[in-house]
């Protein structure tokens, strides 16, 4: 009896019904499913996208780990050949790092500042395959030479050869007063990464570093590469256990946690916002279930005269509303894994049929539109959303198992 519930329940979706309104809204709910997965997986796989360039971008660049001391350090040499006794350490390099304002003819742009030894930088960090106009090879010591983002350079409108007056956020006690300490510098390189360190970075030699923030031989630290990104963290504190000297250590995940935590509530709150669309798409599947309960009352009381139960009246009813959005859900992830796979081309496509650019580099960091299909993702949105096409189809089939057929057929 059970597989004639579940057939009647397929047979009632093929169904024409006697009210157009009720085809109207099946056919709104199917839509609607539909519309909501498919934008779902698109939508969730671009954010993957965003967040898989960002952090290849991103992590290029700024080294994984920082192990810095208290006191600072002349010793940094053995420091770093400590960090690489680590299996999973690929790379040591010391720095200074501070802040600071740069300023060109009444442009001032704040940036972040660090002084770094160009022949160990390229252990950490692989922004001389970036360099975009000069080279890393001119940044020299006592030359006060300086490696600027793309951006950065833009905004202050200078190019390579230029000079730069960088001032830092401490004043110098003279006989005539207290000044703020800067010093000229000429740009030497230009970079060009892709993301944020773009209009926000600026680097000059450790010889330079140390003389502009007073530090003699010492420097703030050293910055450590990893073979294994995601085990930047717990392998700083391995370092850090068997160091004879006192260390703070900070990873990719503190110095950058809050840029991809950002993004990480982000892609939380559009898919949120994305299940409304499914969440409206069940609220039909419950209309046209009500229409369809009360379009076969009849039918309804004539099956529980021939014997079916309760239980198998909630299975027809079930059966229809769970085919109905199963149908829905399906076609969304045939539309939605094709176009999330195939987005970036899709754009581009759009870009040469237009003229127009969709993506301005200067403004998103990138030129074509990123999509990284992940099949978790998948799963929990074709779950989700059969979840709630279930519990759409409850209360409608509870109603139908509850109608009386004596009551139902007084006036068939």
């Amino acid at each position: 009896m059970s597989n004639l519930a579940r057939f009647i329940g397929l047979r009632y979706t093929r169904a024409k019904s006697s009210h157009q309104f009720l085809s109207f809204v099946s056919g709104f709910s199917f839509l609607g499913m539909m519309l909501g997965v498919m934008a779902l997986v698109v939508v969730l796989s671009v954010m993957n996208g965003f967040d898989r360039e960002l952090k290849q971008r991103l992590l290029a660049v700024i080294p994984h780990g920082f192990i810095s001391t208290t006191a600072h350090t002349t010793d940094w040499p053995a420091l770093a050949d400590s960090a690489k006794q680590h299996p999973n350490v690929v790379g040591a390099a010391p720095y200074i790092e501070g802040f600071a304002l740069l300023s060109n003819g009444g442009l001032n742009m704040d940036s972040s500042l660090i002084a770094i030894d160009p022949d160990r930088e390229r252990e950490v960090s692989i922004i001389d395959q970036h360099i975009i106009a000069g080279e890393m090879a001119a940044l020299k010591p006592g030359e006060y030479g300086m490696v600027i983002g793309r951006i950065l350079a833009q905004r202050l409108r200078v190019r390579v050869g230029d000079k730069i007056t960088l001032t830092l956020p401490e004043v110098s006690i003279t006989p005539a007063g207290a000044f703020p300490r800067s010093k000229r510098f000429t740009v030497v390189a230009v970079f060009k990464v892709g993301a944020q360190v773009d209009q926000s970075l600026a680097m000059i030699h450790l010889r330079d570093g140390q003389k502009l923030f007073k530090l003699g031989d010492k420097v703030h630290g050293v910055r450590v590469a990893f073979e294994d990104i995601y085990q930047a963290e717990t392998g700083l504190k391995d370092i850090q256990q068997f160091l004879d000297m006192e260390t703070e250590v900070k990873s990719w995940a503190q110095t950058q946690g809050s840029l991809f935590q950002a993004m990480k509530m982000e892609k939380i709150m559009i898919a949120i916002m994305l299940f409304l669309i499914v969440a409206v798409a069940a609220f039909n599947v419950i209309t046209s279930l009500v229409l369809m309960v009360a379009d076969k009352r009849g039918d309804i009381a004539v099956l529980r005269t021939m014997g079916m139960t309760e239980r198998q009246v909630m299975t027809v009813f079930v059966t229809q509303g769970m085919a109905l959005g199963g149908m829905g859900i399906l076609l969304g992830l045939l539309l939605g894994l094709p176009l999330a796979y195939w987005i970036g081309d899709l754009s581009q496509w759009l870009e040469s049929l237009s003229g127009q650019q969709l993506f301005d580099p200067n403004i998103y960091f990138i030129a074509e539109l990123p999509s990284e299909l992940r099949l978790k993702d998948t799963l929990v949105v074709s779950g989700i959303a059969f979840l709630i096409t279930l519990l759409a189809t409850l209360y409608p089939a509870y109603r139908a198992s509850r109608i009386e057929p004596a009551e139902a057929l007084r006036y068939e």
